[in-house]
């Protein structure tokens, strides 16, 4: 209750000061000297809080907004990724096949594939890279600037190469020609312009169903030929004990 008071007298003083007007800036000062000497160290170190904490504010806006404009800023992402609501361009076997390639050679399970696990790779796929080469690999999609790559960066990698958006000789399309996942059929490559991309993207949804309905009715099937076969061994045996 008395931070509010004093929030509603700090506004006021502001007030004041900014119409010049000293005879209402007198009054409230008469009104603060009435609330008693005994409440006037709390008042003022509520005082300082508070205008401590709005510099503080207002110094990481400030700090936030030069990042943004010297291009140094980290994107704000959600908690939670989604790789297929997010690259749509992409089916879900495609998406599975990059997720295994990105667990192998996240050699320290830690989700991320650092400099060292992108030189063991380059290195497997048989195009070893210096090292300020793979440095630029990363640096080309390392959205966060933490030096490595997640998952969703080493998607971008193939979101790129479809797209058509690598240089001939950059690292990361020599990676995703040399991966053995093929993102020219259902990608955005060869797209004449930007509507024709959309309907692509657009298209993968269905697709996206049409194989999460496949893997069900494989499941089923599966679980179908386990109980035919359980229905015949009970048979045999029941043959062999009589």
């Amino acid at each position: 209750m008395a931070s509010q008071e004093l929030a509603q007298k700090l506004q006021r003083r502001l007030q004041l000061e900014a119409s010049g007007t000293e005879g209402e800036a007198a009054a409230a000062t008469g009104e603060e000297g009435a609330a008693g000497t005994g409440s006037g160290a709390e008042a003022e170190a509520e005082r300082s809080c508070l205008t401590a904490s709005a510099d503080a504010e207002l110094s990481a806006k400030l700090c936030r907004r030069q990042d943004i404009n010297e291009g140094a800023a980290q994107p704000r992402r959600a908690a939670v990724f989604n790789p297929y609501t997010e690259f749509k361009e992409f089916s879900r076997r495609q998406i599975k096949d990059m997720e295994r390639m990105f667990r192998l050679y996240d050699s320290g399970r830690d989700g991320y594939i650092d400099l060292m696990e992108l030189k063991l790779m380059m290195e497997k796929l048989g195009a070893p890279q210096t090292h300020l080469g793979l440095k630029n690999m990363i640096k080309e999609v390392d959205e966060d600037f933490d030096g490595k790559l997640s998952f969703r960066e080493f998607l971008l990698i193939f979101h790129k190469a479809a797209a058509g958006e690598l240089e001939e000789d950059s690292g990361l399309l020599t990676l995703a020609k040399l991966s053995e996942i093929d993102v020219s059929i259902e990608g955005v490559k060869g797209a004449k312009n930007f509507f024709e991309a959309k309907v692509q993207a657009l298209s993968s949804a269905s697709k996206f169903e049409a194989e999460i309905k496949a893997e069900q009715d494989e499941r089923k099937r599966e679980e179908e030929e386990r109980k035919h076969r359980r229905a015949a061994f009970r048979e045999l045996k029941s043959a062999f004990t009589q």
